[in-house]
């Protein structure tokens, strides 16, 4: 028997369907997937995922992302962004992992996390320090 480990969209603990329109600050904790619209701003150290019929007006601060749908503002994650075919990103992006996949399309500039250059910095030096001794 083969054990598969379940995808980020396989383990949803929150919904925003399509045709809801919420304007605010959302937080939140787990996995949520909007599909309808969205303006203001998002914050959580866990995952959000924007569906295909989804558009977002926000600035997003995140552990992960997955976009499918549409989003005009900035994105800072933890860990990684992802976009997928029918994902549009207008905005700007920092995070230590991006992908973008065929079809996907991002306008903006994008850039490797502080945390991410900080620790590559300092494990570099650990490892001249070990070279040398």
């Amino acid at each position: 028997m083969k054990l598969r480990r379940k995808t980020p969209s396989e383990e949803i603990t929150g919904f925003l369907d399509h045709g809801t329109d919420v304007t605010g600050e959302l937080r939140f904790s787990g996995t949520l997937r909007i599909d309808g619209g969205f303006h203001g701003s998002i914050t959580t150290g866990d995952i959000l995922i924007v569906g295909e019929h989804a558009v977002l007006h926000a600035d997003v601060k995140v552990g992960e992302i997955e976009v499918h749908g549409r989003i005009f503002g900035s994105i800072e994650a933890q860990r990684r962004v992802r976009i997928f075919p029918t994902g549009r990103v207008r905005g700007d992006i920092q995070s230590p992992m991006f992908i973008l996949d065929a079809g996907g399309t991002f306008d903006g500039r994008s850039r490797m996390s502080a945390e991410t250059e900080d620790a590559a910095a300092v494990e570099g030096r650990q490892a001249d320090k070990e070279r040398t001794r």
